[in-house]
């Protein structure tokens, strides 16, 4: 394939993954077969191996591609979704594309009842959560910013928990199993703080996913799942008795 030219008006590492896309849509590359690495599309599309990188995470994030670790990034069979009827981490989702999730810590506090938890937990005044902010990453790329309250009188050891070892879903599923949960998904610009920590564009809009869970009737947790809208995608299939 020849070098493409580059157009200012589009990012450049967009534009290394339309290079990328372009030979799986015209069959230089086809399912299951090798793509060029971080190295040679640094070459074949004369861009900083920075873009390189963050053009095949991206494609990885957004299931084109799949990796597999020390052979390289491949053409994946189907497009990978999160589903909206399973509860998964996002540590489990980021690992089935073959790749590393590591996390950091921004809060995890114990406060009193703010609004939002006296709403969403139906707490009261008076009543203490755990609040916690998390960054996840796949591979070097921030890929989910979560926030998330928690009854402390259903999880009084919340808030002492170590979220860089561990995902919040992942504990909290193992100490109070999900038996039901509310979903709902928006896509808005979101305030700069959380688009600075999601490294998104100036024209790229964030994916919100907000989450109730339930165990045995008992409220759990109220989540707020930030996403780059251009790196993630929502679906499900089921099946209707």
């Amino acid at each position: 394939m020849h070098t493409p030219a580059m157009n200012k008006d589009i990012a450049r590492y967009t534009q290394v993954k339309n290079y990328v896309l372009a030979g799986i849509s015209n069959g230089s590359w086809g399912t299951g077969e090798r793509v060029p690495s971080e190295n040679e599309l640094v070459d074949l599309c004369n861009v900083s191996r920075m873009t390189a990188r963050r053009a095949l995470q991206e494609l990885l994030l957004e299931g084109t591609l799949i990796r597999i670790k020390g052979k390289g990034s491949f053409v994946a069979e189907e497009k990978q979704q999160s589903s909206l009827l399973q509860i998964r981490s996002i540590a489990a989702e980021i690992k089935a594309q073959g790749c590393e999730h590591h996390a950091e810590m921004l809060q995890c506090s114990k406060e009193l009842a703010s609004p939002t938890s006296i709403k969403k937990l139906r707490l009261n005044e008076d009543d203490y959560c755990g609040h916690s902010r998390i960054l996840h990453f796949q591979d070097k790329t921030p890929i989910q910013l979560e926030e998330r309250w928690v009854n402390l009188k259903l999880i009084p050891e919340y808030t002492e928990q170590d979220f860089k070892l561990t995902t919040p879903s992942e504990y909290l599923t193992s100490v109070a199993p999900v038996t039901e949960a509310e979903h709902s998904v928006e896509a808005l610009i979101g305030d700069v703080t959380i688009r600075q920590l999601l490294e998104v564009e100036d024209n790229e809009a964030l994916l919100l996913l907000e989450r109730k869970t339930w165990c045995n009737g008992n409220l759990v947790s109220y989540a707020k799942l930030y996403h780059p809208g251009n790196s993630y995608r929502l679906g499900t299939k089921f099946k209707t008795s």
